[in-house]
């Protein structure tokens, strides 16, 4: 990764607090975690135009708890979200017939989606720092 020390500094630090945010979403939200599968092990280019940027990103995919309804998962990560200091919003999606709720958080320049539905008991999240 060929990129400055001050823009490598800083890009490790906003995927360490991507990293700490989802943890702390995933741990609340989400049963049965298995947090080895929430990787940010190396930055990925996410402009190849030189000077090259970077990144991170990383998806999750958990269950919620049989006895919470994703209207309560999706309020409950707002609720964390915002008291983090994230700006959030929150949407319907319909993909292929489910009804997805969408909350989307920004912070920093990073951003967390979140997709639930009552459709299913799966719970994703997506996570991406700002670009250096």
């Amino acid at each position: 990764m060929d990129q400055t020390p001050k823009a490598r500094g800083e890009l490790d630090r906003l995927g360490r607090s991507l990293r700490a945010q989802l943890i702390a979403l995933i741990t609340d939200l989400t049963m049965r975690v298995h947090l080895r599968r929430l990787s940010l092990d190396e930055p990925k280019v996410a402009d190849p135009r030189e000077p090259l940027r970077y990144h991170y990103s990383t998806i999750y995919q958990g269950d919620r708890p049989a006895t919470v309804t994703a209207a309560e998962t999706a309020s409950r990560a707002t609720s964390l979200l915002r008291t983090a200091g994230w700006d959030v919003t929150a949407s319907q999606e319909d993909d292929d017939g489910i009804l997805w709720t969408v909350i989307v958080a920004h912070r920093d320049g990073s951003d967390i989606r979140i997709l639930t539905s009552e459709d299913t008991p799966a719970v994703s999240f997506r996570g991406q720092t700002a670009v250096q």
